[in-house]
Protein backbone atom coordinates (compact mmCIF):
# COMPACT_ATOMS: atom_id res chain seq x y z
CA UNK A 1 0.00 0.00 0.00
CA UNK A 2 2.81 2.42 0.87
CA UNK A 3 4.53 1.68 -2.46
CA UNK A 4 1.33 2.38 -4.39
CA UNK A 5 0.78 5.61 -2.44
CA UNK A 6 4.35 6.77 -3.14
CA UNK A 7 3.96 5.93 -6.84
CA UNK A 8 0.70 7.88 -7.08
CA UNK A 9 2.25 10.88 -5.32
CA UNK A 10 5.27 10.75 -7.64
CA UNK A 11 3.01 10.60 -10.71
CA UNK A 12 1.05 13.61 -9.44
CA UNK A 13 4.25 15.58 -8.87
CA UNK A 14 5.55 14.65 -12.31
CA UNK A 15 2.40 15.90 -14.01
CA UNK A 16 2.17 19.07 -11.92
CA UNK A 17 5.80 20.10 -11.49
CA UNK A 18 7.34 18.46 -14.55
CA UNK A 19 9.81 16.36 -12.55
CA UNK A 20 9.97 13.70 -9.85
CA UNK A 21 12.70 11.69 -8.13
CA UNK A 22 12.70 7.90 -7.75
CA UNK A 23 15.22 7.29 -4.95
CA UNK A 24 15.84 3.60 -5.66
CA UNK A 25 15.25 2.37 -9.21
CA UNK A 26 18.35 0.12 -9.37
CA UNK A 27 20.21 -1.96 -6.80
CA UNK A 28 23.91 -1.44 -6.04
CA UNK A 29 24.86 -4.58 -7.99
CA UNK A 30 22.92 -3.33 -11.03
CA UNK A 31 24.68 0.04 -10.90
CA UNK A 32 28.06 -1.71 -10.64
CA UNK A 33 27.26 -3.81 -13.73
CA UNK A 34 26.32 -0.67 -15.69
CA UNK A 35 29.58 1.05 -14.74
CA UNK A 36 31.59 -2.01 -15.72
CA UNK A 37 29.83 -2.12 -19.09
CA UNK A 38 30.47 1.60 -19.71
CA UNK A 39 34.11 1.37 -18.70
CA UNK A 40 34.62 -1.46 -21.20
CA UNK A 41 33.18 0.56 -24.09
CA UNK A 42 35.36 1.92 -26.87
CA UNK A 43 35.82 5.69 -26.95
CA UNK A 44 36.31 6.43 -30.66
CA UNK A 45 33.99 8.10 -33.16
CA UNK A 46 31.74 11.13 -33.60
CA UNK A 47 29.46 10.12 -30.73
CA UNK A 48 32.24 10.25 -28.14
CA UNK A 49 33.32 13.53 -26.57
CA UNK A 50 36.12 13.75 -24.02
CA UNK A 51 37.59 16.83 -22.35
CA UNK A 52 39.05 17.71 -18.97
CA UNK A 53 35.57 18.55 -17.67
CA UNK A 54 33.33 16.02 -19.41
CA UNK A 55 33.13 12.61 -21.02
CA UNK A 56 29.97 11.97 -23.01
CA UNK A 57 28.65 9.22 -25.29
CA UNK A 58 25.80 10.17 -27.62
CA UNK A 59 23.56 7.53 -29.20
CA UNK A 60 24.58 5.56 -26.14
CA UNK A 61 22.52 2.44 -26.83
CA UNK A 62 23.72 2.32 -30.42
CA UNK A 63 27.34 2.61 -29.31
CA UNK A 64 27.03 0.36 -26.23
CA UNK A 65 24.11 -2.02 -26.94
CA UNK A 66 25.18 -4.33 -24.10
CA UNK A 67 24.00 -1.65 -21.67
CA UNK A 68 20.31 -1.99 -22.57
CA UNK A 69 19.71 -5.40 -20.92
CA UNK A 70 21.17 -3.94 -17.71
CA UNK A 71 18.85 -0.93 -17.87
CA UNK A 72 15.71 -2.78 -18.97
CA UNK A 73 14.75 -4.14 -15.56
CA UNK A 74 11.25 -4.88 -14.21
CA UNK A 75 11.55 -1.69 -12.14
CA UNK A 76 12.12 0.45 -15.24
CA UNK A 77 9.33 -1.32 -17.15
CA UNK A 78 6.93 -0.74 -14.26
CA UNK A 79 7.88 2.94 -14.07
CA UNK A 80 7.40 3.47 -17.80
CA UNK A 81 4.17 1.47 -17.82
CA UNK A 82 2.63 4.09 -15.56
CA UNK A 83 3.74 6.89 -17.87
CA UNK A 84 3.06 5.21 -21.22
CA UNK A 85 0.33 2.57 -20.77
CA UNK A 86 0.43 1.71 -24.47
CA UNK A 87 4.21 1.31 -24.57
CA UNK A 88 7.03 3.61 -25.68
CA UNK A 89 10.35 3.71 -27.48
CA UNK A 90 13.77 4.94 -26.45
CA UNK A 91 14.32 7.98 -28.70
CA UNK A 92 17.55 9.39 -27.25
CA UNK A 93 20.26 8.07 -24.95
CA UNK A 94 23.37 9.87 -23.64
CA UNK A 95 25.98 9.07 -21.02
CA UNK A 96 27.41 12.00 -19.06
CA UNK A 97 30.49 11.64 -16.87
CA UNK A 98 31.14 14.89 -15.01
CA UNK A 99 34.41 14.12 -13.18
CA UNK A 100 35.45 15.39 -9.77
CA UNK A 101 36.18 19.11 -9.80
CA UNK A 102 34.68 19.58 -13.25
CA UNK A 103 34.39 23.19 -14.40
CA UNK A 104 31.60 22.24 -16.84
CA UNK A 105 28.27 23.90 -16.21
CA UNK A 106 24.99 24.03 -18.12
CA UNK A 107 23.05 27.32 -18.17
CA UNK A 108 19.27 27.57 -17.91
CA UNK A 109 17.56 25.96 -20.89
CA UNK A 110 14.84 23.64 -22.12
CA UNK A 111 15.53 20.51 -24.19
CA UNK A 112 13.86 21.59 -27.41
CA UNK A 113 15.55 19.42 -30.07
CA UNK A 114 14.93 15.83 -31.09
CA UNK A 115 17.26 13.61 -33.12
CA UNK A 116 15.93 12.49 -36.51
CA UNK A 117 17.25 10.57 -39.49
CA UNK A 118 17.07 13.36 -42.10
CA UNK A 119 16.06 16.93 -42.81
CA UNK A 120 12.56 17.09 -44.28
CA UNK A 121 11.35 20.45 -45.55
CA UNK A 122 7.77 21.64 -45.50
CA UNK A 123 6.69 19.99 -42.25
CA UNK A 124 4.47 22.42 -40.30
CA UNK A 125 5.85 23.23 -36.86
CA UNK A 126 9.23 21.52 -37.40
CA UNK A 127 12.26 23.84 -37.26
CA UNK A 128 14.86 25.12 -36.85
CA UNK A 129 17.05 22.27 -38.05
CA UNK A 130 20.68 21.59 -37.11
CA UNK A 131 23.28 19.22 -38.49
CA UNK A 132 26.20 18.00 -36.38
CA UNK A 133 28.76 15.23 -36.95
CA UNK A 134 26.45 12.76 -35.17
CA UNK A 135 23.41 13.64 -37.32
CA UNK A 136 20.36 15.87 -37.83
CA UNK A 137 18.24 17.42 -35.06
CA UNK A 138 15.10 19.56 -35.22
CA UNK A 139 12.81 21.48 -32.89
CA UNK A 140 9.42 19.78 -33.24
CA UNK A 141 5.94 21.09 -32.35
CA UNK A 142 5.32 21.46 -28.62
CA UNK A 143 2.98 18.47 -28.66
CA UNK A 144 5.89 16.17 -29.53
CA UNK A 145 7.99 17.51 -26.65
CA UNK A 146 5.08 17.17 -24.23
CA UNK A 147 4.95 13.43 -25.01
CA UNK A 148 8.61 12.83 -24.08
CA UNK A 149 9.75 11.71 -20.64
CA UNK A 150 13.41 11.93 -19.71
CA UNK A 151 14.73 9.40 -17.18
CA UNK A 152 18.11 10.38 -15.73
CA UNK A 153 19.64 7.32 -14.05
CA UNK A 154 22.29 8.29 -11.52
CA UNK A 155 25.30 6.01 -11.07
CA UNK A 156 26.75 8.16 -8.26
CA UNK A 157 25.25 10.08 -5.37
CA UNK A 158 24.45 13.52 -6.74
CA UNK A 159 23.91 16.73 -4.76
CA UNK A 160 24.66 20.45 -4.93
CA UNK A 161 28.41 19.81 -4.57
CA UNK A 162 28.89 17.66 -7.68
CA UNK A 163 26.50 19.17 -10.18
CA UNK A 164 22.91 18.25 -9.34
CA UNK A 165 20.25 19.60 -11.67
CA UNK A 166 18.34 22.68 -10.63
CA UNK A 167 14.84 23.03 -12.08
CA UNK A 168 11.98 25.52 -12.11
CA UNK A 169 8.88 23.58 -11.02
CA UNK A 170 5.93 23.75 -13.42
CA UNK A 171 7.90 25.73 -16.03
CA UNK A 172 7.11 22.98 -18.56
CA UNK A 173 3.49 24.10 -18.63
CA UNK A 174 4.35 27.40 -20.31
CA UNK A 175 5.55 25.89 -23.58
CA UNK A 176 8.75 27.26 -25.07
CA UNK A 177 10.18 29.97 -22.78
CA UNK A 178 12.22 32.58 -24.62
CA UNK A 179 15.59 33.51 -23.12
CA UNK A 180 14.32 36.98 -22.22
CA UNK A 181 11.59 35.47 -20.03
CA UNK A 182 13.76 33.00 -18.13
CA UNK A 183 15.24 35.36 -15.47
CA UNK A 184 11.81 36.04 -13.96
CA UNK A 185 11.24 32.28 -13.53
CA UNK A 186 14.61 31.01 -12.27
CA UNK A 187 14.39 32.50 -8.73
CA UNK A 188 11.83 29.76 -8.02
CA UNK A 189 14.39 27.03 -8.85
CA UNK A 190 14.95 24.02 -6.59
CA UNK A 191 17.81 21.51 -6.42
CA UNK A 192 17.31 17.84 -7.27
CA UNK A 193 19.65 15.58 -5.28
CA UNK A 194 19.48 11.94 -6.38
CA UNK A 195 21.24 8.96 -4.73
CA UNK A 196 23.18 6.37 -6.70
CA UNK A 197 20.73 3.91 -8.21
CA UNK A 198 17.99 6.53 -8.20
CA UNK A 199 16.45 8.33 -11.15
CA UNK A 200 15.08 11.74 -11.93
CA UNK A 201 12.10 12.03 -14.25
CA UNK A 202 11.61 15.28 -16.13
CA UNK A 203 9.77 16.83 -19.05
CA UNK A 204 12.01 18.31 -21.77
CA UNK A 205 10.20 21.66 -21.52
CA UNK A 206 11.15 22.01 -17.84
CA UNK A 207 13.67 24.82 -17.33
CA UNK A 208 16.84 23.28 -15.90
CA UNK A 209 20.53 23.97 -15.32
CA UNK A 210 23.52 22.50 -13.50
CA UNK A 211 26.51 24.09 -11.77
CA UNK A 212 30.22 23.38 -11.68
CA UNK A 213 31.38 20.61 -9.38
CA UNK A 214 33.11 21.59 -6.15
CA UNK A 215 33.43 17.99 -4.97
CA UNK A 216 35.97 15.19 -5.28
CA UNK A 217 33.11 12.87 -6.34
CA UNK A 218 32.16 12.15 -9.97
CA UNK A 219 28.63 12.55 -11.34
CA UNK A 220 27.86 9.83 -13.87
CA UNK A 221 24.40 9.78 -15.43
CA UNK A 222 22.62 7.71 -18.07
CA UNK A 223 20.13 10.06 -19.76
CA UNK A 224 17.28 8.26 -21.55
CA UNK A 225 14.37 9.85 -23.40
CA UNK A 226 11.17 7.89 -24.07
CA UNK A 227 8.22 8.71 -26.30
CA UNK A 228 5.15 7.03 -27.76
CA UNK A 229 4.77 9.71 -30.46
CA UNK A 230 4.88 8.66 -34.12
CA UNK A 231 6.64 11.25 -36.26
CA UNK A 232 5.36 12.23 -39.72
CA UNK A 233 6.14 9.63 -42.39
CA UNK A 234 8.92 11.87 -43.76
CA UNK A 235 10.93 11.45 -40.53
CA UNK A 236 12.15 8.75 -38.17
CA UNK A 237 13.58 9.02 -34.67
CA UNK A 238 17.32 8.61 -35.26
CA UNK A 239 17.80 6.61 -32.04
CA UNK A 240 14.61 4.57 -31.98
CA UNK A 241 16.30 1.44 -30.68
CA UNK A 242 14.04 -0.33 -28.19
CA UNK A 243 10.33 -0.70 -27.47
CA UNK A 244 9.19 -0.94 -23.85
CA UNK A 245 5.77 -2.27 -22.83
Amino acid sequence: MQTATRSAARADQFQTDGFAIVPRLYQDSEVAAMLQCLEAATTNGANFRRSQDLFAIRDLLGEVPALWPLLHTPALRSLLGGLFPGGCHVVKAIYFDKPAGSNWLVPWHQDLMINVDRKATGLPGFGPWTRKPEGVSVQPPVGVLENICTVRIHLDDCDANNGELRVVPASHRGGVVLAAGQPELTPAAVGCPVPAGGAMLMRPLLLHASSRSTSDRPRRVVHLEFSSFELPVELQWRERHFFVN
